[in-house]
């Protein structure tokens, strides 16, 4: 008997442990004293991070920075790869207390609200660009070196960085929401470092998963025909 109570008691608990994950995307905002409201979009997988911060609605870009982190308890110890603008961050580790409880996150002195918890979208999870199609032929690229290209997707989120964490330079990023239906990704632009005036387009490309990689096809921005290889990052 006292097996089967605890079995139950452990089927219960179950979906409140499930809750607490960090994975997913959340967002806050804030509002400075001109009355400019200031949105942040904060992406975690199991093991990466990226924060987007620009203004709400016209999708201007005010920064980013991310990397990945260990969850502790009650803390985060952050690593980061990439900052734009703070390039001595890159490198550093800092530990932050969070709290996290019913979809909201108390992390630094910002308080979040849970957007998804890393569904339904179909590419959950950090990617680095591993290779390129080229006259029929991919072309791999390794993806341990410094200069990365990387893009960390929760469920309805997605958010693209280029840098190098060996000059701790920040080459620029974009991102907004996307959906994965019927095997066409689509991107929706709410932000791009490079372009503000792309805010609000959608992008519709292919996407398949081959071997556990990511294959993306189709047009880029600039109408120019793509086909990528992205592979789920592990360290």
């Amino acid at each position: 008997m006292k097996k089967l109570l605890l079995f139950l008691f452990g089927l219960l608990a179950l979906p409140l442990v499930q809750a607490q994950t960090l994975q997913g995307a959340w967002e806050t905002t804030e509002t400075d004293g001109n009355g400019l409201v200031v949105r942040h979009v904060l992406i975690f997988t199991d093991a990466h991070f990226a924060q987007a911060i620009f203004e709400k609605p016209s999708g201007k870009f005010l920064g980013t920075k991310g990397g990945s982190y260990l969850r502790k308890n009650d803390s985060l110890e952050l690593t980061y790869e990439f900052a734009s603008f703070n390039a001595d961050l890159v490198g550093s580790n800092k530990s932050e207390v969070f709290k996290l409880q019913n979809d909201q996150l108390e992390l630094g002195k910002l308080k979040w609200t849970r957007l998804d918890d890393g569904t339904p979208g179909d590419l959950h999870g950090a990617w680095l660009i591993s290779g390129r199609k080229r006259d029929g032929e991919i072309v791999k690229r390794d993806t341990s070196g410094p200069r990365k290209t990387m893009k960390i997707l929760s469920g309805t989120r997605f958010q693209w960085i280029a840098y190098n964490t060996e000059t701790a330079e920040f080459l620029g990023t974009g991102g907004g929401t996307y959906t994965t239906i019927d095997g066409k990704y689509t991107e929706n632009i709410g932000f791009f470092s490079r372009d503000d005036s792309r805010v609000g387009a959608s992008l519709e490309f292919n996407y398949e998963l081959i071997d556990g990689d990511w294959h993306h096809s189709g047009l880029s921005s600039k109408g120019d025909p793509i086909y990528e290889v992205w592979s789920k990052r592990t360290l």
